[in-house]
């Protein structure tokens, strides 16, 4: 019988111990605005899978759009002007 243990261990090797980082950290929340605007576009279009939209859940929808891009390019301008990239 052959012993798969070893194989393994190379495929799960140092896993990480103590939780993410500060800078991963820090890089979910430079994000979180974008995240956020994501989750409440899917707010707005979960409901309308079994029903269809109305005028008001149309406005919602293009609403929760405007507000991703908009988080999108906020996101891109400050990862820009911190690399030193022209935005």
């Amino acid at each position: 019988m052959k012993n798969i243990v070893a194989l393994q261990a190379v495929v799960t090797a140092n896993p990480p111990v103590g939780g993410p980082t500060d800078a991963e950290l820090d890089a979910i929340e430079a994000e979180m605005p974008l995240i956020l605007a994501e989750v409440e576009l899917l707010d707005a279009q979960i409901p309308l899978l079994d029903r269809p939209a109305t005028v008001l859940d149309e406005r919602r929808i293009r609403r929760a759009r405007r507000r991703v891009l908009a988080a999108r390019r906020d996101l891109l301008n400050r990862n820009a002007v911190q690399t030193g990239g022209a935005a």
